[in-house]
């Protein structure tokens, strides 16, 4: 039998098998890969609603005492109930850790309208935290340094998931007991129509998912603490 050459309009015509192939498996590639990403996405809105919901719905436990008390700064609302707290005795001393270098203790006794003599005997100003892993790593230093097992942390309700799992990873020997100052604004139950609300509960949400993530691969960052020479030429 006599085979005949393919003429090239012929050989035009045939399926390029291998490019189809390609683009096949492209296309399964891509498919599988919006599952995945539609997915994700779902899980993230899910964690996004339930730690909306956490913390515009937190509230300070009742009776809680501890042998000290911590408040990470941001704002003299936090401080405040801090130093409330410390008068009331469900500590025995305070720690206002993150204080920026250039405020003195007696700006902050003035503002918070405290007395002298409870800030003489009951209250450590930390210099030294830039943020909230470093709020963290302040935080236990002085707990051990001065013998406490069991600390009430006051901060604002949104930041105290991270608050939390930044304190317990460094210090997982310690117990630390919540105490969410509740933002007046996160009160309503239509935050999600509220523009700078919602932003702030995404920012903290997105920082929340960061440090959870770098605990499970174990990324390494830095302690968040200034120096003592940057703090020796502030002063």
């Amino acid at each position: 039998m006599i085979r005949k050459k393919a003429s090239r309009e012929e050989l035009s015509l045939r399926p390029a098998g291998g490019v189809l192939s390609r683009h096949g498996r492209l296309r399964r590639f891509l498919h599988y890969a919006g599952l995945v990403l539609i997915f994700a996405s779902a899980l993230v809105l899910a964690g996004f609603l339930r730690f909306a919901d956490a913390v515009t719905t937190f509230t300070p436990p009742v009776d809680a005492k501890a042998d000290a008390i911590v408040v990470l700064t941001g704002g003299y609302q936090r401080v405040d109930q801090a130093i409330e707290l410390l008068r009331k005795g469900m500590g025995r001393r305070l720690l206002i850790s993150g204080v920026h270098p250039t405020t003195t203790p007696a700006q902050i006794r003035k503002v918070t309208q405290s007395s002298p003599d409870l800030f003489e005997c009951c209250v450590d100003v930390g210099y030294e935290a830039m943020d909230t892993i470093g709020n963290a790593n302040e935080t236990s230093r002085w707990i051990h340094d001065r013998g406490y097992s069991s600390v009430l942390v006051v901060t604002s309700n949104y930041h105290m998931p991270r608050s939390l799992m930044e304190l317990r990873r460094i210090d997982p020997s310690t117990t630390f007991i919540p105490y969410p100052v509740v933002i007046s604004d996160l009160k309503t139950t239509a935050w999600y129509a509220e523009p700078n609300l919602l932003r702030t509960l995404l920012s903290e949400y997105g920082k929340t998912l960061v440090a959870y993530a770098r605990g499970v691969i174990g990324w390494g960052v830095g302690e968040g603490l200034r120096s003592k020479s940057h703090l020796a030429k502030v002063e």
